[in-house]
């Protein structure tokens, strides 16, 4: 049986298994290969891209690693169907393995600067599903036993069902990688602020009110002020693992 040709050799130029990279991710992208599909086999590729196989194998970790395909052993190379993870998974990583310091404050700033706009634009776009997953969120967290972690997910699950209700498919993905970078940080917090869940729970419910009633300036300064709270916790939290350290408070937020 003969195996369709998709792809063009590569011939011997420098960097092959970069050039295979391309071209299947191409493919892909261009829905010429749809998710679920079979991709040929390591030979059949060889054969297409006129490469070793150690360049096609280089190539298909590589692909996998983006989270473009899966390798079953004893099965073939599938496409991967695209998920918000596939884009925030290497944003997350490169996140995580970049910060030659101490992320925490730059966390919270960043999101003093993206996630107010984004609780505005909330309580504009919202549907009655959004509504009922928000209400849900802080309902969880107001009545959770769990530990620190638990705590954790559910406050964050909170903040990231306000992107997803901004009705704007991009700000999910912008938001979630840092997201993602805070689980560590807000049960280190929970662990060493008395009043950081009733500060959550209380800063919580003003935003969900104003999101429901439709009131984007009031769910926006209400975010504010959240954030702000949230920097300061932050602080206590840096200063009783580092008291030696001096961290000041941004003016700026």
């Amino acid at each position: 049986m003969t195996t369709k040709k998709i792809f063009i050799s590569v011939g011997k130029r420098s960097l092959l298994s970069n050039i295979v990279v391309s071209q299947i991710e191409e493919a892909i992208r261009t829905k010429v290969l749809l998710p679920g599909a079979k991709l040929p086999s390591e030979q059949a590729l060889c054969q297409q891209f006129g490469v070793s196989r150690t360049a096609i194998r280089e190539a298909l970790c590589t692909l996998s690693g983006r989270g473009l395909i899966s390798i079953i052993k004893g099965k073939g190379i599938y496409v991967q169907s695209i998920s918000a993870e596939t884009v925030t998974d290497p944003i997350h990583r490169y996140l995580e393995m970049q910060h030659k310091r101490d992320y925490v404050l730059d966390v919270v700033h960043a999101r003093q600067i993206i996630e107010p706009p984004i609780a505005a634009s909330a309580a504009l776009h919202h549907t009655k599903e959004d509504a009922e997953k928000l209400q849900a969120d802080h309902y969880e967290l107001v009545h959770s036993t769990g530990d620190y972690e638990e705590l954790s997910r559910l406050d964050m699950q909170f903040h990231l069902d306000i992107a997803k209700a901004s009705e704007n498919s991009l700000i999910p993905l912008i938001l979630e990688p840092i997201h993602r970078l805070i689980p560590r940080i807000k049960s280190s917090v929970y662990a060493t602020v008395a009043d950081a869940k009733r500060s959550a729970m209380e800063w919580h419910e003003k935003i969900l009110v104003a999101i429901l009633k439709k009131d984007a300036e009031g769910a926006r300064a209400a975010m504010i002020r959240h954030l702000e709270i949230a920097e300061q916790h932050s602080e206590q939290m840096l200063k009783k693992k580092n008291p030696n350290s001096c961290f000041k408070h941004s003016a700026a937020y």
